[in-house]
């Protein structure tokens, strides 16, 4: 059995981080993340993903999509991971995958062609209150008018179109139909999020929402943690480098055995997690009885790993590691929010041991 990419897989990632060394590079990534007022994504950026078609990865061909699979976007995530990339990839995939996997004939003709093309930004908002991010803990309800508060939506504000985790299971709102959006001064600003605050406003339901919403949240999962696995790669990686660079007592600080130590425990508690993450989308893909157990493993030790491998990485570059100018707090305020989003690691490993029947 071949447990690696194919020919085509590797080529998708080749060409995804040449674009993203073009046009995301630390100056301009820096510049993004440090524009006064509220944070917004690189929209340059964006339609250039959008010309290469990333968001038709997943959509069927009939409206214009490349009909791939789970595990070819989440070999994108973490690329954009990777690079910290301040694009809406996240909301937009998952609102494309919604209405590909639940919505009408009317719907999907209506939004896919134009979700698939970039025309249209779409986004996805699940969590309610503290701690509710999955089916069957939303108390939103469509009936009657779309009323109440959904938190951390990703780009809410900039989306034309949202899918909302509802009651009944998932439900379509298009922009100015009795909404509001509150810009949540997060740590992260290469990936804004918003308070929405639904007021009456005009919901379709998608027919087959209630069936797949538990299939999207999987797959939310595991594109989270192919960012989550992209961004702890490049923090290793910045760190070993550093460490050859940076000199003190006459010689480079790699020499130095408690560093060595500490890089090592980086490097071999992100490498092997690759697996979590790559079966994660093969399970989406191919063993839908495995899914939900993989997707919940894989978003809870991903998350918790990218979040510790950020502190160490910051340790490991010493005074430069704590200021501004570096990139390494903009990477530990990406794996905040990787950590945050869809619920802490543990509220995933209690649904992987509930679900393994512990």
């Amino acid at each position: 059995m071949n447990f690696l990419l194919s020919d085509e897989q590797l080529a998708l990632v080749d060409t995804v981080k040449a674009l993203l060394r073009d046009k995301c590079d630390p100056v301009r990534l820096h510049k993004v993340f440090d524009v006064e007022g509220e944070a917004r994504f690189d929209a340059e950026l964006w339609a250039a993903l959008c010309e290469m078609r990333i968001p038709a990865i997943m959509v069927p061909q009939a409206h214009g999509g490349m009909a791939l699979e789970l595990i070819d976007l989440a070999i994108v995530a973490e690329a954009l991971g990777h690079a910290a990339a301040p694009v809406p990839f996240l909301g937009h995939a998952l609102a494309a995958l919604a209405i590909a996997l639940g919505g009408s004939d009317e719907q999907q003709a209506k939004w896919l062609p134009r979700l698939a093309s970039g025309e249209v930004l779409g986004t996805v908002a699940f969590g309610e209150g503290k701690s509710a991010w999955l089916p069957g803990e939303w108390q939103l309800s469509a009936e009657g008018g779309l009323s109440g508060v959904k938190t951390l939506v990703p780009n809410a504000a900039e989306a034309d179109l949202i899918v909302v985790g509802v009651s009944e299971g998932l439900a379509l709102v298009e922009k100015g139909t009795g909404y509001t959006c509150a810009r949540v001064d997060s740590a992260d600003r290469t990936r804004p999020v918003d308070t929405v605050t639904f007021e009456g406003a005009a919901a379709e339901l998608l027919p087959q929402g209630k069936d797949v919403a538990s299939r999207l949240t999987d797959a939310a999962a595991a594109l989270i943690a192919a960012d989550a696995f992209g961004g702890a790669e490049r923090c290793v990686q910045m760190s070993v480098d550093y460490a050859k660079l940076r000199e003190q007592y006459g010689q480079p600080i790699a020499a130095f055995q408690g560093l060595r130590y500490q890089l090592v425990k980086m490097a071999l508690g992100t490498e092997p997690a690759r697996g979590l993450y790559w079966f994660a989308a093969h399970a989406w893909d191919a063993l839908p009885d495995k899914a939900p157990h993989a997707a919940a493993q894989a978003k809870a030790h991903l998350t918790e790993t990218y979040l510790q491998v950020t502190r160490d990485t910051v340790e490991a570059h010493g005074g430069i590691g704590f200021t501004w100018e570096h990139d390494t707090h903009i990477y530990m305020k990406r794996a905040m929010l990787d950590w945050a989003w869809l619920g802490s690691p543990s509220r995933h490993r209690q649904r992987a041991a509930d679900l393994a029947g512990w």
